[in-house]
């Protein structure tokens, strides 16, 4: 399986594993364009539930994390799925922090 296969179904996999618990999570899935994502639409009591809780898109064969608002560390997961860590952006981190983050990595 060539590498851009491999990311999309890991990721596929990664976040339906992490929504499998939660009968609400939506997974959204956009194949042609490489956008994955975990959304909430529901009500608890009087209170609205509504937002993306991850955000992973595939940019080029990498694996950009765009939104997490949960306590998971998307990249760990991935990396432990066997996605390479020089393969994970955080795109949620400006530009400037990115190239520090890769800087210190090496």
């Amino acid at each position: 399986m060539d590498r851009l296969n491999e990311y999309r179904k890991i990721v596929c996999d990664f976040l339906e594993d992490f929504s499998k618990n939660d009968e609400n999570a939506q997974l959204i899935f956009d194949m042609a364009r490489d956008r994955y994502l975990v959304m909430h639409n529901e009500w608890r009591d009087e209170y609205r539930i509504y937002g993306c809780a991850m955000q992973l898109d595939i940019i080029e064969n990498k694996i950009w994390i765009q939104h997490n608002s949960t306590e998971i560390y998307i990249d760990r997961e991935l990396i432990q799925r066997g996605v390479s860590h020089q393969d994970i952006i955080l795109g949620f981190r400006s530009p400037s922090i990115r190239k520090l983050l890769a800087a210190n990595s090496c």
